[in-house]
């Protein structure tokens, strides 16, 4: 069983990296991470799977006084989406026209679901980004959909003023991503050891896998 959580978590990861580099080829619009860090990539000339890397460990510093601690997933999260980003980025050539666009956005939208589901079932622990809207609704007491929405509209807003791309692809990506994961989620979930230490074993010859609720985000 471990084997196969390590597995889907390292796919899933790589596969997040490539979803968000078709994304970005597609020229459409990305999430709202994604806005922010191509336009701190434009800005400063770092790759932007650089960036993702590096945006990843200074939001966990803001874990330490949310009182948050990382799993595995989130430190291989953390490091390996960005590299995939910069990995698949020259592989993929540049969307040319509005047909080949909107290919490419509902290609990344499905593999970023996909991604998603198969890295957050592993039951490895969230990303970053994830973390810091749950540990801030739980410092706050506010819900996490609010406190989402006010950390996705700031970082979308600063990444748009910085050169990002904001279109309909962060329109659909805002609507679609979240009932695809929870679609594809009960395809993906695995019991982690503690979760198969509780489960019912006597009187019972099937177990139920627990499911994760957390959105990804890159």
């Amino acid at each position: 069983m471990l084997t196969r959580r390590i597995a889907q978590l390292l796919a899933g990861l790589s596969l997040f990296g490539f979803s968000i580099a078709v994304l970005i080829k597609a020229g459409l619009g990305i999430s709202p991470w994604d806005i922010f860090h191509q336009g701190l990539a434009r800005l400063t000339g770092i790759s932007t799977g650089m960036v993702i890397v590096a945006i990843s460990f200074l939001v966990l510093l803001l874990w330490i006084p949310l009182k948050m601690r990382p799993g595995w997933g989130t430190l291989a999260n953390a490091v390996l989406i960005g590299a995939f980003v910069d990995l698949s980025m020259p592989l993929i050539p540049q969307a040319s026209g509005l047909l080949w666009q909107l290919v490419y956005l509902a290609g990344g939208l499905v593999l970023l679901a996909v991604a998603s589901a198969s890295y957050l079932g592993a039951s490895f622990g969230p990303g970053a980004r994830d973390g810091l809207m749950t540990g801030l609704a739980q410092r706050t007491g506010w819900s996490i959909r609010n406190c989402r929405t006010l950390i996705e509209i700031t970082v979308a807003a600063a990444g748009w003023l910085l050169g990002g791309t904001l279109g309909i692809g962060t329109i659909a990506e805002a609507f679609l991503i979240g009932p695809l994961i929870q679609w594809l989620m009960p395809l993906f979930s695995v019991p982690s050891s503690r979760q198969e230490l509780s489960s019912p074993t006597i009187g019972s010859r099937t177990r139920q896998p627990g499911s994760t609720t957390t959105t990804s985000n890159s």
